[in-house]
């Protein structure tokens, strides 16, 4: 089967019902499948360790989830204009994958939310491309041939979709936020498709 991994971190709950978005536009296409996985909280007291399974929600990430997918969606929620600290920690472990070369020319994209329209969404995107390239991968976007990317009013970038939900996280996943994170799930299973080795 060609799995496409939607790899996501989510304290809220807004990243996560965007991984299910994404992954549902990535199920669409068909001969692409959805893999749904997160990673573990971090701590500041290194003797602790997270157990294997997590009590509820997505199992948590391997590299091995990563190296064998023929696309990766990332996702994190904004921290100060940049994806979080459990993310970033997930794929610094990942250089056995670097040396291996085993994501070269594999199709990527990212996506985000925030609790505010100005919060960082766009550096957080921008954050998390950044070891995408170092590790090969082939970075997408969302074009502007999608109407919803340029009338939107709360979430929604060429960098990636991305939602805005408040500081209270009182604010639902709006309809044109949903209809850009499908498309981006489409995007990138069509995409990986077309690149697979």
């Amino acid at each position: 089967m060609n799995e496409i991994l939607v790899l996501y971190y989510s304290k809220s709950g807004s990243v996560k019902e965007m991984s299910s978005l994404i992954a549902r536009g990535i199920n669409s296409v068909d001969g692409a499948q959805a893999k749904i996985r997160t990673v573990p909280e971090i701590s500041t007291e290194i003797e602790k360790k997270a157990p294997s399974i997590p009590d509820s929600g997505s199992l948590y990430a391997t590299l091995e989830d990563v190296e064998n997918c023929i696309g990766l969606a990332l996702g994190s929620p904004t921290r100060f204009g940049n994806m979080a600290a459990p993310l970033k920690y997930f794929i610094e472990t990942g250089t056995p994958l670097w040396l291996k070369g085993s994501l070269e020319n594999k199709p990527a994209c990212v996506f985000t939310s925030s609790s505010s329209l100005h919060g960082g969404n766009e550096s957080t995107l921008l954050s998390m491309q950044i070891p995408l390239f170092h590790l090969g991968m082939v970075l997408l976007g969302l074009p502007y041939s999608l109407p919803e990317l340029a009338s939107t009013t709360s979430g929604g970038t060429p960098y990636g979709a991305s939602h805005v939900s408040s500081r209270d996280d009182s604010e639902p996943i709006t309809a044109d936020e949903k209809k850009l994170c499908i498309a981006q799930g489409v995007r990138l299973a069509e995409i990986s498709l077309k690149l697979k080795k």
